[in-house]
């Protein structure tokens, strides 16, 4: 029966599909290592103590009603001061929308900046950017990205494509490579945007960017996050930063997310987070605006939790360099931020012990999955048209001692293929 244009395009995203798929066969019984989806296992990467017991404390309070269009003072007022003491910024709590999680807001930028028709930029590979403008029917105009610039975009790359756009959607570190922008090449993006509105007329739409930096706290060893109010301050007019608990603090089911923007553009996001109803939970902002007041418990987990997600990271990233070295069709970039390594493994026309020749991208896909029991996304799965021999591993679910048995198990399928 008729539906909505929307609705007869619109798909579920295949990363949530498969990762259904997955634990469908791990409830059946079989073995299956599934570093597919960007979520956590609890029992391994608990949230925050302190943030589990004010979450619990203020239900038992009773703080169950409506949590306001902004987002609790308390919590707001937690996440400015978080922004200003690690970022080095100057936000007060009126600067702070809240909602539950990133994704509504993210939709709310979107929403808010471009109309039907409008052009998108955005990296391949990225995350969900695709969906987003379908949701919005705008125009999605992707720009591939290369390994030797660690799947980030330049902006040399960039540069042709904005002249006519409206938005331009980055995520730093980024989903799916789990690499950062360096300094320079964050400069660069943020100095051509205002180039592109300084030419524009007062009465044309400016370019907008939007800035997906959910991960902003995991970064390891020498890599640093550059907040772009830092590097380049001018962007200020014409930027809109997302942000959550979700993946700093192992809370993707606590949904609770944070945007700020230029004061033009934030209230309506709040409008609109408002009218679709897209609050976070009470409890859960009381809670996490409590948890980040406490300065000590939030330096404490964070050095604990990178210190472990690094160790997973940097334990798979040196098992891919030693299968390079003995000769396996493997690379590898090294670990820098977020929970994902992103890896090579390039095996298209092998032929498995059974005489099936892998002819592409999804047959290597499936029988990673389906023979060698390790399930990993292929970059194409996030808008990617070239490099398709690249996958992200997501290590949220992964305990320490799983990586070694993966190398082994992984090597024993490459080295079944002739």
């Amino acid at each position: 029966m008729k539906l909505s244009k929307l609705a007869e395009d619109i798909t579920t995203s295949p990363i949530l599909t498969i990762a259904a798929q997955i634990n469908a066969k791990k409830a059946a019984g079989e073995k299956i290592f599934n570093f597919t989806v960007g979520d956590f296992d609890s029992d391994i990467f608990p949230i925050p103590d302190l943030l589990k017991a004010e979450t619990i404390k203020a239900y038992n309070d009773n703080q169950t009603n409506y949590p306001g269009a902004f987002g609790v003072p308390e919590f707001r007022d937690g996440v400015a001061q978080t922004l200003n003491r690690i970022c080095g910024l100057n936000y007060t709590a009126e600067d702070i929308q809240i909602a539950s999680g990133s994704r509504p807001l993210i939709y709310a930028c979107y929403k808010v900046i471009v109309d039907p028709g409008d052009k998108v930029v955005f990296p391949g590979p990225s995350w969900n950017n695709d969906y987003y403008t379908l949701l919005t029917n705008t125009e999605a105009t992707i720009v591939e990205t290369s390994p030797e610039n660690d799947f980030m975009p330049t902006a040399e790359e960039l540069r042709p494509h904005l002249d006519d756009a409206q938005l331009l959607a980055l995520c730093s570190p980024q989903n799916p490579t789990g690499t950062v922008f360096t300094r320079e090449r964050l400069k660069e993006i943020c100095e051509m945007v205002i180039d592109v509105n300084k030419r524009r007329s007062t009465d044309e739409k400016p370019l907008y960017v939007m800035f997906d930096q959910v991960y902003w706290l995991l970064t390891f060893g020498d890599v640093e996050f550059h907040h772009p109010l830092t590097v380049c301050p001018e962007i200020k007019d014409y930027a809109v930063f997302i942000d959550g608990l979700s993946k700093s603090f192992a809370g993707t089911g606590i949904r609770v997310g944070w945007a700020t923007a230029p004061a033009h553009i934030l209230p309506k996001m709040t409008a609109f987070i408002a009218h679709i109803g897209a609050w976070a939970p009470k409890p859960e902002q009381v809670a996490a605006g409590k948890f980040l007041l406490d300065t000590d418990a939030v330096d404490t987990y964070l050095n604990q939790f990178r210190a472990e997600l690094q160790s997973r990271l940097q334990g798979f990233y040196d098992g891919f360099m030693a299968l390079k070295s003995k000769g396996y069709p493997v690379d590898a970039i090294a670990p820098q931020a977020a929970i994902y390594l992103t890896v090579k493994v390039n095996l298209v026309g092998k032929t498995t012990p059974d005489g099936t020749v892998l002819e592409d991208t999804d047959a290597v896909h499936a029988y990673l999955l389906n023979t060698v029991k390790i399930g990993v996304l292929p970059f194409s799965w996030f808008g990617a048209t070239s490099y398709g021999d690249w996958f992200r591993i997501s290590v949220g679910t992964c305990r320490q001692e799983d990586v070694a048995e993966v190398m082994d198990i992984l090597e024993a399928g490459m080295a079944a293929l002739s």
